[in-house]
């Protein structure tokens, strides 16, 4: 395994996981509360990782993770959610598909990325080939969880962008950077859920065991492996990894929940996955000149890991 193929293997579990978070919002969370779920995802795993890597943002970084938690969080989870819960499973994770083609627009104006013939044509094929997918579901469109889903994309495909651009302070690692984000996220979702929402639901030991799992499995594990993969991969990369997410939840829409999956829809996902594989090919992410030759590229990955570890403060 080459070390890119290495690095887009650990970065493609993230979305993998992110695809069955519409199982768990609707089987096992309370109805009708996107704002609380968002929180109880984003500020315990937030809170748990400032815990473990002992670490605050500096100067800029103050208001560069604000920014990036508001993105990649803030918004991000509260429109998920919203949309999650007005849209089964397969309908809701589509609109990721768009992330692509908002990433393609947002890199050229930020990041001086000129858009390519193949980004665009892999971003269309991704988008297509999940739409397949939905369009065979027979579930009905609610307007509201759509546009929810359209805007939850773009904040996302935004903090993507901007990650890219900003990258991380020096002496930081990709864990405390983490943790900075999902706690500045959670914070901007905690003044807004209980003025909107009111007070926490009654929680059965259902509800805490998805929340356990949204939480540290699904977010402060997935995030971390998400932004590492960030900063390796180019954007329109990482991006074009999300129609894994789709393809998750309509495969759990199947195996767990009775959802439709026919021809039409096995079409789409072989489409989306193509896309998301060519996606891939590119230059090989470079070598750290400090890792030693003789290193396999699976040696050199499980290093790096460690490092990101150290670098947050966390000791193994």
């Amino acid at each position: 395994m080459s070390r890119k193929a290495a690095v887009v293997a650990l970065t493609a579990l993230a979305p993998i996981s992110w695809g069955s978070t519409y199982f768990v919002t609707t089987e096992f969370l309370p109805a009708d509360r996107p704002l609380f779920t968002g929180l109880m995802r984003a500020l315990p795993a937030g809170l748990l990782l400032l815990a473990l890597t002992r670490k605050l943002p500096q100067g800029a970084w103050w208001w560069k993770s604000a920014v990036l938690g508001a993105l990649n969080i803030g918004a991000f989870f509260p429109l998920l959610f919203l949309a999650a819960y007005r849209l089964p499973g397969g309908v809701a994770a589509v609109v990721g598909s768009v992330g692509p083609l908002f990433v393609v627009g947002l890199a050229a104006l930020f990041l001086g990325d000129k858009p390519t013939a193949k980004s665009l044509i892999t971003a269309v094929a991704a988008a297509f080939g999940v739409s397949l997918v939905v369009l065979k579901a027979g579930a009905a469109l609610d307007l509201v969880g759509v546009i929810a889903g359209l805007l939850s994309s773009l904040s996302m495909s935004a903090g993507v962008v901007f990650t890219k651009r900003w990258g991380r302070p020096e002496g930081v690692g990709a864990l405390a950077l983490t943790g900075w984000q999902l706690t500045a996220g959670g914070l901007v979702i905690l003044p807004i859920a209980f003025l909107i929402e009111g007070a926490p639901p009654a929680l059965t030991g259902t509800n805490l065991a998805g929340y356990a799992y949204l939480a540290f499995g699904n977010t402060a594990i997935s995030y971390f492996l998400w932004f590492r993969g960030i900063e390796r991969l180019s954007a329109s990369s990482a991006t074009l990894l999300g129609p894994l997410s789709p393809i998750t939840a309509a495969i759990i829409g199947w195996a767990a929940l009775g959802q439709a999956l026919g021809p039409v829809q096995v079409a789409g996902m072989v489409i989306a996955f193509g896309a998301t594989l060519v996606g891939q090919l590119g230059p090989r992410v470079p070598k750290k000149p400090e890792a030693a030759e003789s290193f396999t590229s699976t040696e050199q990955n499980r290093q790096e890991l460690s490092m990101d570890l150290e670098d947050s403060g966390v000791r193994r």
